[in-house]
């Protein structure tokens, strides 16, 4: 029981000096380390269930590409067949790289390249936005869950609340102050057309789903994963499942990428110019991770719709009625705003996904 003690004791010490260093994962990286700090160890909850190959080996793949989808029909007014896509892509697997989307190959490029110069700033730059500050709309940080989980990520991050209230651009670092304002106007009015296509591929209207609200709240999480002098010991981003409504990731050339299909971890290659659209028992939910690399950094900017918890913390969200029958019941409860980011909080500490939890 001592040693026990004295374990969590010298881990907590670990855990804040690493984070009271404001400095993030570069910052090790940038001090020379050629070992995984202990606090990093990746302890799966079931090992057995979850390797972790290093992106490209060979026991991750599987006879299976990910699904990418041609917007240009859709967005010229001809969206039959782009519908079929995204309804058998959202179903079968439950993420797709979508191309021809509209937003210029420019801004996306320049978005990666704002990401990867805000992490690089000198780290007393970065310290002044460095906050675990939930009221803070920029903050930056390294593992979301630093003193609950289990182990720390390898990866440092920013989030920016872009709405249902507007962020000030002055509360943005120089270096990413226009672009990503202008990355979240574009990928917006994207994210619009997505909702209306998925209505579509439910066989609901299109304005179904936007006129759930589950678009009110858009945020933008930018990851940076720094070279790991030891991959195979931690990992960028653990298994997990997204709890917003539906993720936007542009990701750079690096890689690193996986989702867990039929039982096997397939790398999501990189495809130039094109965004990765994560979905969330009709349109799957997927479980995927991001694995550590030696080369790097790697460089991610995910942008997420969900509901405000702020905006209408009672209102109900529920299966949809026009998706439900006597021969395909409800299989979720009825829960509110608050409730469900309540339960989001909890079960993402203890690992589980919250759709799991809500099943009747």
């Amino acid at each position: 029981m001592y040693n026990k003690m004295a374990n969590t004791e010298e881990r907590l010490q670990q855990l804040k000096a690493f984070d009271e260093s404001k400095a993030g994962v570069k910052g090790l990286v940038d001090d020379g380390i050629t070992k995984v700090p202990s606090i990093f160890m990746y302890k799966p909850e079931d090992p057995s269930a979850e390797d972790i190959p290093s992106f490209g080996n060979p026991t991750s793949q599987h006879q299976f590409s990910i699904p990418v989808v041609d917007l240009g029909d859709a967005l010229a007014g001809r969206p039959a067949k782009v519908i079929q896509d995204i309804r058998w892509a959202a179903e079968s697997v439950g993420l797709f790289h979508v191309v021809n989307h509209g937003i210029p190959k420019r801004l996306l490029e320049e978005m990666l390249e704002a990401t990867r110069g805000f992490h690089e700033l000198p780290r007393e730059v970065k310290a002044e936005y460095y906050t675990r500050d939930p009221m803070r709309k920029v903050r930056y940080f390294s593992s979301y869950n630093l003193y609950q989980s289990r182990f720390a990520t390898w990866r440092d991050s920013m989030f920016c609340d872009m709405a249902p209230e507007p962020l000030d651009p002055q509360e943005l670092p120089l270096v990413c102050r226009d672009i990503t304002m202008e990355y979240s106007e574009q990928v917006q009015k994207l994210g619009v057309t997505l909702f209306e296509l998925l209505s579509q591929a439910l066989g609901l209207k299109p304005d179904h789903l936007f006129g759930l609200d589950c678009e009110k709240e858009h945020l933008i999480i930018s990851h940076y994963y720094p070279p790991c002098p030891e991959p195979e010991l931690t990992i960028g981003t653990a298994k997990h499942k997204d709890g917003t409504f539906i993720t936007l990731l542009l990701q750079d050339h690096i890689g690193g990428l996986q989702v867990l299909h039929e039982n096997q971890w397939i790398d999501v290659l990189p495809v130039p110019g094109a965004l990765i659209i994560i979905s969330n028992d009709k349109f799957k939910s997927i479980n995927h991770r991001v694995v550590a690399k030696k080369e790097g950094p790697r460089v991610s900017v995910g942008l997420f719709f969900q509901p405000a918890p702020s905006d209408n913390p009672s209102r109900l969200y529920e299966p949809i009625k026009e998706l439900t029958c006597k021969e395909n019941p409800p299989i979720y409860q009825t829960i509110t705003t608050k409730e469900y980011f309540t339960e989001l909080y909890k079960n993402s500490i203890n690992e589980v996904p919250v759709l799991k939890a809500l099943k009747l």
